[in-house]
């Protein structure tokens, strides 16, 4: 599938004033708009010609959004997108591609969970049809159980035929809990919208970059008080997000969204 919406400009972090670490830029890497109900498979939606109504009946309109964070050392994937195709190249690829990174330049990956919209693009076929990884020279930090979650529960929530490259894979950093990746990474298990599902705080330039996965995948979400029946635990999901937002607020966090339509970054930064 070809999909075209890739439009978001980079943000810039700035550098700290007192000779510290450099800034850098956050990069949305837009997939498209979908729709998703209860067969869990996403359909495109076009924003300007579809009709939501036309939806079957409790369909979710989401955008599809990974992120990459370039700074002075890293070039950092959060997320892996849908694995759609761009032409002839694994979307996520083609996008970063159009902003002038190579993806064999790409030197971390953040998985927050495995499902199929978050994972897809893991990994890519090869010309014999064998999965490789999509990112050759990035290390993957993906939680243990969550991959193990993933194996045993299969399709269609998980895409373990995508995934499964990662078991066994010298480039995989197997996090176990709550932990920091080279100072300035922080992830924390919540257990929110799958059991294992992880969130990550980034410290760059000064800032605090907070990715919050599916726990925290709209702006919108973050000012209203609701329980979403298709995340593993509705209700913690909601205490934290509402934990987030105020805390986010008093410390000036960079909020980036998955699934948010309008505002991937927030605040919208020139």
């Amino acid at each position: 599938m070809d999909y075209e919406k890739n439009n978001q400009p980079p943000i810039n972090i700035p550098p700290l004033g007192d000779g510290g670490e450099n800034g850098g830029q956050i990069i949305p890497l837009s997939e498209g708009a979908f729709t998703i109900d209860k067969t869990k498979i996403f359909v495109p939606f076009n924003l300007e010609n579809d009709d939501l109504q036309q939806r079957p009946i409790g369909s979710l309109l989401v955008e599809v959004q990974p992120f990459c964070i370039v700074t002075e050392k890293d070039i950092i994937v959060i997320d892996a997108g849908l694995g759609f195709s761009k032409g002839k190249q694994l979307q996520i690829h083609a996008n970063l591609l159009e902003k002038g990174i190579d993806p064999a330049s790409v030197t971390k990956v953040l998985m927050s969970h495995l499902h199929k919209d978050h994972a897809g693009g893991v990994s890519k076929k090869d010309s014999f049809g064998n999965y490789r990884l999509a990112f050759p020279n990035a290390t993957y930090y993906v939680q243990k159980k969550e991959f193990e979650f993933a194996m045993d529960t299969s399709y269609p929530t998980f895409m373990t035929e995508e995934i499964g490259v990662l078991e066994n894979n010298p480039q995989v950093h197997w996090l176990d809990g709550d932990g920091e990746i080279e100072g300035f990474i922080k992830h924390e298990i919540t257990g929110g919208h799958s059991p294992f599902h992880q969130v990550f705080w980034l410290k760059i330039g000064g800032e605090t970059i907070f990715f919050g996965g599916d726990d925290a995948p709209q702006l919108q979400q973050m000012k209203s008080k609701f329980v979403a029946k298709y995340d593993f635990n509705g209700k913690k999901c909601m205490e934290l997000r509402q934990q987030w937002w105020q805390q986010g607020l008093q410390e000036n966090w960079i909020f980036l969204f998955y699934h948010d339509i309008k505002t991937p970054v927030y605040p919208e930064r020139v």
